[in-house]
């Protein structure tokens, strides 16, 4: 098994980036937006700001205190959309279940919205196919690219259906012609489309539930799955059992997290390059 490093992926993507970004006639600025003081939610922020400020991206981190109202976030936002410099808004999520999630993401005007979680970005990637997409999707994609396979008449699976990543990379994927099968709950052949899948993409967020008795020799697995067990974060895939069997694979972490990052920091630096056209 050959393990696929997103971590390197990441540095070529942003050393692309920075190249690009320096030649901008200003210096872009990202924003994200975090409420209440999840240590995880923050270690998340520190690693965009850190990857952001490595090619030339200003970053911008706004905190609100848990007991924040959404009526103070989306005249936050508000003023946010108006900076004349800023390339990118996204929110930190999940939001706690007393803000109003879905119209403070709507309320980014949706040339900021870099995350594509506003409607209207979802709208646009599903029926037109704007420059900007769902960055974890993206991640996967660009995983997947970067191992030059002939996908053509390949079976692939994407376990989950979920707005982030199963149902963006399966259009992704579909919009290349190729053939996709997407396993969900309701799935009643689930283990079948498993076991005779030339690649896989996972995005359920249960630890290690793909085992070696489940796949074929030689299958192709990007893991965008993540829980927790035992206070480490751990893929969809067990990774020391499947080994055996996968040819490429993604490790979690340091697979589509670190990628996810550098597709994010991408959609920034399309939108500052729209603003000098």
């Amino acid at each position: 098994m050959q393990i696929i490093d997103g971590r390197k992926i990441k540095e070529e993507i942003l050393k692309e980036l920075k190249k690009k970004v320096e030649a901008l006639s200003f210096p872009p600025i990202f924003c994200d937006i975090l409420v209440g003081d999840d240590t995880v939610s923050a270690s998340y922020v520190r690693i965009k700001e850190k990857a952001a400020e490595s090619i030339g991206i200003k970053f911008k981190a706004v905190k609100f205190p848990l007991n924040v109202s959404t009526e103070e976030i989306l005249e936050e936002i508000d003023n946010l959309n108006r900076v004349p410099l800023l390339c990118g808004i996204i929110i930190q999520l999940p939001l706690p279940p007393h803000i109003d999630k879905q119209t403070v993401l709507d309320a980014i005007d949706p040339s900021l919205d870099v995350d594509c979680l506003g409607s209207f970005n979802n709208e646009i990637f599903y029926n037109i196919g704007g420059s900007i997409g769902y960055p974890t999707a993206l991640a996967c994609m660009k995983l997947l690219d970067s191992l030059n396979l002939d996908l053509e008449n390949k079976n692939i699976v994407v376990l989950g259906r979920g707005k982030l990543v199963g149902l963006p990379v399966t259009h992704l994927l579909e919009r290349r012609g190729l053939k996709v099968s997407v396993v969900h709950s309701q799935t009643t052949n689930a283990e079948d489309l498993i076991s005779n899948a030339d690649v896989i993409i996972s995005a359920i967020g249960r630890g290690k539930y793909i085992t070696l008795d489940m796949i074929k020799e030689g299958v192709v697995i990007i893991d965008a799955g993540t829980s927790e067990e035992n206070g480490a974060v751990v893929g969809d895939v067990d990774m020391e059992s499947v080994g055996h069997k996968a040819s490429f694979m993604t490790p979690t972490p340091g697979g589509v997290g670190p990628v996810t990052v550098a597709m994010l920091l991408e959609n920034v630096y399309k939108v500052a390059q729209s603003k000098i056209k």
